[in-house]
């Protein structure tokens, strides 16, 4: 679940309306989609599952690495290292946290190795000491999401974030969120986990559910909730957060989505993409490009090949200054 920093609508726009430039793409059908079927496994190839054990820009915990050291091997238990360090700030409220705009600037940084240095020089402690919850970090789903994914990384397990829609947050809505998936070998399928959900959480939310394993149709990929909207499966206006809602929202957790599969996972509101125009209408075009983009990042099971050539074909999509 993201949050509602002043430039969040804007900048989830502006997401939304990312230029592209034409490039070789899957053979498609005339929505978009890969003629191949749907679910079938592509993405435990060697390459592959290298590809997301190396750290990317964001998850890199960089010259903090030895944080990461001696830290728990088994998912729950990693997941509540990450409860212990950050905070959602839409959830402050239930630990008894206030979130003054002072405080507002903690949400604004991206990489992992930056949080751990803010998180380093405000409690020394290893990180599997859980902080108070006044002194964990604020941040967003994708902030949980990006730390779990370093740690998994930092173990040499392939990990990814997704961004996507999640369906236990309200009742008949698509609540915009974000979480990891790891390769689990022994069953050679990437498991979803949703590493924000702590006990207090569950309960609030009534989980029945295991939230290091989601259930299938729990978490949507971006890309999967975009398809439901053009097939009339779901009203788009069901997908959003914060009172912002409908198809421009879903096309822009389509780019990001792809984005974060290509290690890229940018904050909700970052503005340093270029947008093609002032409002929110959505071309033929546009409309045409996003369903090819969803073909290809629709399941939980991605083609890591499609995904990067995709990738390759946007135009304007480039690192921020404070990242080279």
């Amino acid at each position: 679940m993201t949050g509602n920093c002043p430039s969040f609508a804007g900048a989830t726009r502006a997401t939304s309306r990312a230029t592209f430039k034409t490039g070789s793409l899957p053979a498609v059908d005339s929505r978009g989609r890969e003629r191949r079927g749907l679910g079938q496994p592509m993405s435990g190839s060697d390459d592959h599952l290298a590809y997301y054990t190396r750290q990317g820009p964001f998850t890199d915990p960089a010259e903090y690495a030895q944080l990461f050291d001696g830290l728990p091997a088994e998912i729950p238990a990693l997941c509540r290292v990450v409860q212990g360090l950050v905070i959602h700030f839409l959830w402050a409220k239930s630990y008894g946290v206030e979130v003054t705009e002072a405080r507002r600037p903690e949400m604004e940084i991206r990489p992992v190795s930056r949080k751990l240095e803010h998180l380093a020089a405000r409690d020394p402690r290893p990180l599997d000491v859980a902080r108070e919850p006044r002194a964990r970090m604020l941040g967003t789903c994708r902030d949980f999401s990006v730390m779990l994914c370093g740690m998994l990384r930092h173990r040499g397990i392939p990990a990814r974030v997704r961004c996507g829609f999640a369906t236990y947050f309200q009742a008949d809505h698509y609540e915009d969120h974000w979480i990891v998936q790891y390769w689990r070998p022994g069953e050679r399928r990437w498991v979803m986990v949703d590493a924000q959900l702590d006990a207090l959480q569950r309960d609030q939310l009534h989980v029945d559910f295991d939230t290091t394993d989601l259930p299938t149709g729990r978490f949507l990929p971006a890309g999967r909730a975009w398809r439901m909207c053009r097939d009339g499966e779901a009203d788009p206006e069901k997908f959003g957060i914060l009172g912002m809602s409908g198809r421009w929202f879903v096309r822009g957790n389509v780019v990001r989505d792809l984005l974060a599969l290509n290690k890229l996972e940018v904050s909700p509101w970052d503005t340093w993409r270029q947008a093609a125009r002032d409002d929110d209408e959505i071309t033929d075009a546009g409309l045409a490009l996003c369903d090819r983009i969803a073909s290809v990042t629709h399941a939980n099971d991605v083609d890591l090949a499609e995904a990067r050539a995709l990738y390759e074909t946007i135009e304007d999509v480039h690192l921020p200054p404070w990242l080279k």
